[in-house]
């Protein structure tokens, strides 16, 4: 029987909630800067690779170790 890693679910969804907030906070900022457009490319590649390794991390510890 495989035993869930919870640690790592919780961790991967506290990173997903932590990224969708940094995309909506630097939404607000954004407009302020000297190049919005460029801000907003990066933010968006930033959210994307951490919810693609929070996605990844909930998969593996759902998935659990052999215990």
């Amino acid at each position: 029987m495989r035993q869930k890693n919870w640690r790592l679910v919780i961790a991967g969804c506290f990173f997903i909630a932590t990224a969708f907030g940094f995309f909506f906070v630097m939404q607000t900022i954004a407009p302020n800067s000297t190049d919005p457009v460029m801000a907003m490319q990066i933010t968006g590649r930033v959210t994307g690779i951490v919810t693609g390794v929070s996605v990844v991390m909930i998969l593996i510890g759902l998935v659990g170790k052999k215990g």
